[in-house]
């Protein structure tokens, strides 16, 4: 046989753990208002913000040149300027060795090598005939046969040597010309290369010719930014230190509430008591 019995408690408790330190925590509490009266921009920071707000209005004194360069970079930074006239002496190179890289090209009638074999001729010929002359034959057939042969080989090796300088000349000129026309080509390419390069880094370059053209407004919000976050960082420095000291101690009340279980001989004991106060009270009304 057995019984509960209930029992229920209020308690109340305060915690003051930096009593003791309330002076000072006071004090450090009473000098953190005028700190959060001067926590806005100071003279010295409002000055340079100023200064810098001027030359903000002034706006990137390079954004022109920046802008110019960079438009320039667009149009091919003048990469094929010299095209034109890389061109043009090709042209006139392969006019001017137009002749001479002709198959049928030929000096043989160049006025100074005709003079040259008449030269030839004429020394021969007095040669020749005077020794036909002297021996009573001039005019002759064997004079003639001996004329002819005699300025024949006389001239053979000069109008061999011509031939064979005019031969190389065409060799030349035409290789000098596939020469011209491959360096030309390479020049022009790399031109073309160039210009495509500048108009790339021209569009790279857009970028900061855009920023240099917007750098009086971005420096405007940057500033009108920091305006703001000077005193809200300032500010959060102070809660630090404030808000803590703010939650030292403090007051908690509670209530509890609690079960026991009686033995047999506690109820017996419990009911004989309560039989005994009773009899008491039924005598006391006798």
């Amino acid at each position: 046989m057995g019984g509960e019995s209930k029992q229920t408690q209020t308690q109340s408790s305060t915690t003051n753990p930096w009593e003791p330190a309330q002076g000072a925590l006071k004090g450090i509490l009473g000098q953190l208002d005028p700190l959060i009266a001067n926590s806005g921009l100071s003279p010295t920071a409002s000055g340079a913000i100023d200064q810098l707000q001027q030359s903000a209005n002034q706006g990137n004194p390079f954004a022109g040149q920046i802008n110019d360069f960079t438009t320039n970079l667009l149009n091919g930074g003048g990469a094929n300027a010299q095209s034109g006239a890389v061109q043009g002496g090709l042209d006139q190179y392969k006019q001017q060795m137009a002749k001479y890289a002709d198959p049928n090209y030929s000096s043989l009638n160049d006025p100074k090598l005709q003079a040259a074999l008449a030269q030839i001729q004429s020394d021969v010929g007095n040669s020749v005939n005077g020794q036909f002359a002297a021996a009573g034959r001039d005019m002759s057939g064997a004079n003639q046969m001996a004329y002819g042969r005699g300025v024949s080989a006389a001239q053979a090796p000069l109008i061999l040597d011509q031939f064979n300088q005019d031969r190389s000349l065409q060799q030349n000129a035409a290789g000098s010309l596939y020469g011209a026309q491959n360096t030309t080509s390479g020049l022009l390419s790399g031109m073309g290369q160039q210009d495509l390069t500048n108009k790339q880094q021209g569009v790279t370059n857009s970028a900061d010719a855009l920023a240099a053209k917007d750098y009086g407004a971005s420096q405007t919000l940057k500033l009108e930014q920091l305006k703001k976050s000077l005193p809200a960082e300032s500010l959060g420095l102070l809660a630090q230190i404030g808000i803590p000291i703010a939650g030292l101690g403090g007051q908690s009340t509670g209530t509890s509430t609690g079960t026991s279980q009686m033995s047999g001989a506690q109820q017996f004991a419990t009911i004989m008591g309560g039989i005994g106060s009773l009899g008491n009270l039924w005598n006391q009304k006798k």
